[in-house]
């Protein structure tokens, strides 16, 4: 256990460069595809730490770290966006970006996983194979780790690990599950096209609103009357647009929403029920009705079992420990999944005490910055143990 001790102590010791790190980051938000000063700051460190870098989709950034000693090859993980979000926090590192924010804990991420990089150049005589680096773009709706995976950037792994800081757990507590473990993710357009005219008039007029609101209520339908109730299944339709005059009857209504699941062969059997529902619901009122699904599919996240529960393990050394709850969230760190066996973590950050109580994508999100130390020590952990006990 002495390398594990030597590990931990100086991830505390790191305690001030990661909060530096993540206040530096959060300062200066990037979104997906944007994060040429964030990557350019990794890249550097990097590079200074001995590491072999290059650059993956576009703006992230990979290392490889060669303990000299053959073995197997480990990656860790940590994604680097932002959100559109306009911060409401009062800190002193506040976003100096305005509309954007880390409102996600990503810059805690690439704080901690550089922290952790320090520590495993210093103990690379230690390690028993090699360990690879990956700072990923676009975890925020740009599947950055698609883009990763098909650079094969994993080709060479024989495990993965990703951690994310996580609101609704206590600060401090390492969570995870085995198996199936974030939701998948659909972002879906429903339009429905008639013909405008005066609101006094409907008679004249193909009102679109009118088969909308149908359609809207037959979606809600969808969850309890065409799916096992033991299914976990989330239909979310938030956005509806209409006309923009309460006397003006539009040419088009839409709708938008969100399809979330873990079982993909329900996932095919929902779209198809939605598109059955448009098209029937938009011609009874001699309409044209169109679904569209308008960014990339997330699949769900499922853990390899074993490395979930060798992640626990791991996490006992750093203190509490529990199961994560599944969770509908969704996360892109699912096509590593399934190309590469490992597992995704959470580190709470939820501190009452510190008013730390905001859900992500909130803007006043924020993290328990005293913990996050664990987060640099456990990317540590992983690595170093997984190389030596396989």
């Amino acid at each position: 256990m002495e390398m594990e001790k030597r590990v931990i102590e100086r991830a505390k010791d790191l305690e001030s460069y990661i909060i530096e790190k993540r206040r530096d980051f959060h300062q200066n938000p990037e979104l997906r595809f944007e994060e040429v000063r964030t990557s350019q700051i990794v890249e550097e460190e990097l590079k200074n730490l001995g590491y072999e870098v290059k650059r993956t989709a576009g703006t992230g950034v990979v290392a490889l770290l060669d303990g000299g000693k053959g073995g197997k090859t480990v990656a860790l993980r940590a994604d680097m966006d932002a959100l559109p979000v306009e911060e409401e926090n009062d800190v002193p590192y506040k976003s100096k970006v305005p509309g954007k924010m880390h409102a996600c804990g990503h810059d805690a991420h690439t704080a901690m996983l550089l922290g952790a990089a320090k520590i495993l150049s210093e103990i690379r005589e230690e390690l028993k194979g090699k360990v690879k680096l990956i700072f990923q773009p676009a975890e925020e709706g740009g599947a950055g780790a698609k883009k990763v995976v098909e650079e094969g950037h994993v080709d060479d792994i024989d495990a993965i690990f990703g951690i994310h800081v996580w609101a609704h757990i206590p600060s401090g507590v390492i969570a995870t599950r085995r198996g199936p473990f974030m939701a998948s993710s659909d972002g879906y357009v429903i339009k429905i096209r008639g013909k405008g005219g005066h609101a006094a008039s409907p008679h004249l007029a193909i009102d679109p609103t009118n088969p909308a609101t149908d359609i809207y209520n037959a979606l809600q339908k969808i969850v309890s009357r065409y799916v096992n109730p033991l299914y976990p299944v989330v239909i979310s339709t938030p956005v509806l647009k209409g006309s923009q005059g309460y006397n003006v009857i539009p040419d088009e209504a839409e709708i938008t929403g969100t399809l979330r699941t873990f079982d993909m062969e329900v996932r095919e059997r929902i779209i198809k029920k939605i598109q059955d529902i448009v098209k029937g619901y938009s011609m009874a009122w001699d309409c044209e009705g169109s679904f569209e699904l308008f960014r990339v599919s997330y699949p769900p996240t499922v853990n390899t079992p074993e490395l979930a529960d060798f992640a626990i393990e791991v996490a006992k050394d750093l203190g509490p420990v529990t199961e994560a709850e599944m969770t509908m969230g969704a996360e892109d760190f699912a096509f590593y999944l399934q190309k590469v066996k490992g597992a995704f973590i959470f580190l709470g950050v939820r501190n009452e005490e510190k008013g730390i109580i905001y859900p992500h994508h909130h803007p006043r999100f924020n993290v328990d910055e005293e913990v996050l130390w664990k987060g640099t020590a456990l990317y540590a952990l992983l690595a170093y143990r997984y190389l030596r006990d396989r």
